[in-house]
């Protein structure tokens, strides 16, 4: 079990194709990874039966010399993705038993490439979180522990559960989604390697919505190339997202291995955050020496406007929740609550069915966009923004790429963070928002452990369209950085 479970994306489907093994060999090996680990809490619903004949089909399609880029490699979803007749909850009680009669285009384009799916991943209820505790199903656990220690960690959020289910070998791959952080964060605490591409270069059809300007797909990978094929398939355009970008899709995989010498890589002042860990700094440092010996030039940028960067994001994304949310009333799917009144049905729906954070969400967008706050609070985020992206845009005239630290530190462990101060928590997303308020893609792969050998992630942020320069920038620090650590199992049995 644990060498089939144990291969990159890419060796697993070059061993489908040259037939060391079969599809269902591989399927099985991980539905047996999965049962042996539900300690981790990092699946929310187990589909076997469906993987199994998938991976049967697959396994056909391979000898009849029909297979696609992804033939019959099992992968997990995050349970924001609509998937036709599969329970889809957000992590939320108020869809209750939700199964969609519809897939999701991401989704669909991966089974369309042949890609296996072994069920649905846990995460933040409504993808809102840093560390999938506001999950209706509970935590998950992250499958790295500090040295010497039993205490349990967070994986991050809001995709926790993806990334665990990678970091542990449950799955080749998993789909993530990302509005201020959520496919990064988590990345970057289990040694993974994420990216959310440019706003628009995933259709966002069918995924359940959190604040329709921010989200966007993206996968969660073992490696840097394993993370550039799996965007591959999730990419393209879509008639039915109206922000999908007409637009080709790159040979993503093409670029991990390229030459970056010559290649001009910003380092932004503001992202020196104070009180950093001297680790993060430590390791941002040995990421510029590791560029310079690639051949790339450093050179120090700014972006004034970062510091609001985290204000106007707990602005603009409450606002759109707000509103994407308004549709859950108990009318037409999911939970309905008792209730004298139609209006009592809708209260007593909502309050019993949104957990306390996606309520807090829900309140503050609600008073952002009330008459009397719009102008003060929506509106001047908006401008905000704008200077944001605008920042970015004049760095982008003189560099081809930005370096900053992932994560302001490394995974901490469930609880530690006062749920009755959430700005700590939101502070875990200082170095990720921006990104997304710019609609540019940014990655985040591992590139060395703490003190406490806990992995730690370095985070690369490009011009729109441009993946394929951090596929190539990234391949280059994987290779110097040469991550080769794995949590130690201790969650089987």
């Amino acid at each position: 079990m644990g060498e089939l479970t144990s291969l990159t994306l890419k060796a697993a489907v070059e061993g489908l194709k040259s037939k060391r093994f079969s599809s269902l060999e591989l399927t099985q090996a991980h539905v047996q990874a999965i049962e042996a680990a539900r300690g981790l809490n990092a699946f929310v619903l187990e589909t076997p039966d469906k993987a199994l004949d998938m991976a049967k089909a697959a396994d056909a399609r391979i000898a009849s010399g029909e297979a696609g880029p992804l033939e019959g490699a099992p992968l997990g979803v995050k349970d924001l993705f609509c998937t036709e007749g599969v329970r889809t909850t957000a992590c939320s009680k108020i869809l209750g038993d939700f199964k969609p009669t519809y897939e999701s285009s991401v989704t669909a384009n991966l089974w369309r490439d042949g890609a296996v799916m072994l069920g649905k991943l846990n995460l933040d209820e409504f993808a809102m979180g840093s560390s999938n505790e506001t999950s209706a199903f509970g935590p998950v656990s992250n499958p790295w522990r500090a040295e010497g220690s039993n205490q349990t960690l967070t994986p991050g959020g809001s995709s926790g559960g993806s990334a665990a289910a990678v970091a542990a070998d449950l799955c080749l791959g998993a789909t993530g989604t990302d509005t201020g952080g959520s496919i990064r964060q988590p990345a970057a605490f289990t040694g993974t390697v994420g990216i959310k591409p440019t706003y628009g270069r995933c259709s966002r059809w069918g995924i359940v919505a959190f604040a329709s300007s921010l989200d966007q797909a993206g996968p969660i990978a073992k490696t840097v190339e394993d993370a550039a094929i799996l965007l591959k398939s999730m990419s393209g355009h879509d008639p039915k997202d109206s922000t999908s970008l007409p637009v080709d899709v790159p040979d993503f995989p093409s670029f991990v291995g390229m030459s970056v010498k010559g290649l001009r890589i910003g380092v932004p002042k503001e992202y020196s955050a104070p009180g950093m860990p001297a680790e993060i700094q430590a390791l941002w440092d040995q990421g510029v020496e590791w560029l310079k010996e690639a051949g790339c030039e450093i050179v120090p940028v700014s972006l004034p406007h970062t510091k609001y960067a985290l204000p106007t994001y707990y602005i603009v994304a409450p606002a759109e929740a707000s509103s994407n949310l308004a549709r859950y009333d108990g009318m037409r799917y999911g939970l309905r609550a008792e209730g004298k009144t139609l209006t009592e049905v809708y209260e007593n729906t909502r309050a019993q069915g949104f957990g306390e954070e996606v309520q807090r969400r829900i309140l503050i967008g609600a008073y952002v966009l009330s008459a009397g706050y719009y102008d003060a609070y929506y509106l001047k985020a908006q401008k905000v923004r704008r200077r944001i992206a605008d920042d970015f845009a004049q760095a982008f005239e003189t560099v081809d790429a930005l370096l900053t630290p992932a994560t302001p530190s490394s995974a901490f462990a469930l609880g530690a963070k006062d749920t009755m101060d959430p700005v700590t928590m939101y502070l875990n997303d200082v170095f990720t928002v921006t990104a997304n308020l710019a609609g540019l893609p940014a990655m985040a792969l591992p590139a060395g452990l703490d003190s406490q050998g806990l992995p730690l992630g370095l985070q690369l942020i490009g011009r729109p369209l441009e993946e394929g320069t951090l596929f190539s920038v990234a391949g280059a620090l994987e290779k110097a950085a040469d991550f080769k650590a794995k949590p130690r199992v201790w969650w089987r049995g």
